[in-house]
């Protein structure tokens, strides 16, 4: 649930008093504000007027930004869940941005070890970006056909047919896409 800004500047008003160790007749004191109605505010009782916050602020020795307290900060963990598709598992590692890159790491097993025929290697815009964590990873892009030893990175047009797998047991790695790559990758 969202807190309103009346109901984060009560929490903050009284957040801020305890931490000070005041009571509501020290701060109804330095704010010119009657301790009833200072009470009734900070319960909820009575609405916030603008002409208060900076008296409150003054009296508990904050700014009026402090009081107002921005919105409290969103959870950053990634809660997206794994995709399997055609012998890769992909973690999402980054919330989802429109047209932004997206960051993955991906488990290949060992079933994805025979690419397709040459005429059938995906091509799709953008670009791809990826760092082998663990296993040797084989890459077709277009005639070359590379192994990708753990620790080194790849970074390639992906208007070039390509095709990942593993060559003798499971890869991990971290893999870069925007969005035409990851449309291709996870959904087709």
């Amino acid at each position: 649930m969202i807190e309103s800004i009346d109901e984060r500047v009560r929490r903050r008003l009284r957040e801020l008093r305890l931490e000070q160790g005041l009571t509501l007749q020290q701060v109804s004191e330095r704010a010119l504000i009657d301790i009833s109605m200072l009470s009734r505010l900070e319960s909820g009782k009575r609405r916030l007027a603008l002409d208060h916050i900076p008296r409150l602020a003054a009296a508990l020795g904050v700014s009026a930004d402090d009081l107002l307290g921005g919105a409290p900060a969103s959870d950053p963990r990634v809660r997206g869940e794994p995709i399997t598709r055609d012998g890769l598992t992909m973690w999402p590692l980054t919330n989802r941005a429109a047209g932004g890159l997206r960051t993955f790491k991906i488990r290949i097993t060992n079933r994805r070890r025979r690419p397709p025929p040459r005429t059938e290697l995906r091509v799709h815009d953008g670009h791809d970006w990826m760092y082998v964590l663990d296993g040797r990873m084989r890459l077709i892009l277009g005639e070359q056909d590379l192994i990708i030893e753990p620790g080194e990175a790849v970074e390639f047009s992906t208007l070039t047919p390509h095709w990942f797998g593993a060559i003798n047991g499971p890869v991990e790695l971290i893999a870069v896409f925007g969005a035409h790559g990851e449309r291709s990758h996870l959904h087709e």
